[in-house]
């Protein structure tokens, strides 16, 4: 297969499962009894995304499956927090990853997870005019670090697993 042809069938396929992620997650019951905290399973797909493939490539995963997921989900209120605070968390991301070697990358997971709640925090500070919410900020950010941490250390046993595939030259059916 050309090498363009499998790249883009590769992005199609991660941004297919993380938009499948974020679709069940949005339907579960919430973990906890604050609004707005949850897992961001999907994210396991977006660092998954970043660390195998170019910045672009993972930018449009993460922007897809964004969207897809708000209109699907019929979450499209959430469209633009979800946007800000992935913007910004990806951003941090790509300019920390070369300091990240796979064996911490959970640790860039748990930096980004921050960073994905401040985008958040800035995005409802600007459409409510309300800076109070920034008292809510503690509370987000000590979920993003348990489920930054999370997410990362799925993003890591998953790559390590994928690495472990391509290395195998026995192994016929390789990502």
């Amino acid at each position: 297969m050309h090498t363009n042809t499998k790249r883009l069938t590769r992005l199609s396929l991660l941004t297919s499962v993380a938009l499948i992620i974020f679709i069940v997650e949005a339907q579960l019951p919430s973990l906890t009894t604050v609004p707005g905290v949850k897992m961001g399973l999907s994210n396991i797909v977006t660092l998954t995304a970043l660390y195998l493939y170019r910045p672009l490539d993972a930018l449009s995963v993460l922007i897809i499956r964004i969207v897809l997921g708000s209109i699907f989900s019929g979450q499209m209120t959430t469209l633009f927090f979800s946007l800000g605070g992935g913007l910004v968390c990806f951003a941090v991301c790509v300019l920390l990853r070369r300091l990240f070697p796979l064996r911490r990358f959970w640790q860039l997971s748990m930096i980004g997870a921050v960073f994905h709640n401040l985008g958040q925090i800035a995005v409802a500070i600007l459409v409510t005019s309300t800076p109070e919410i920034l008292w809510y900020l503690p509370v987000l950010l000590l979920s993003g670090l348990i489920s930054g941490c999370f997410t990362g250390l799925c993003a890591q046993y998953l790559l390590q697993h994928l690495c472990k595939l391509e290395k195998n030259p026995t192994n016929q059916n390789r990502w």
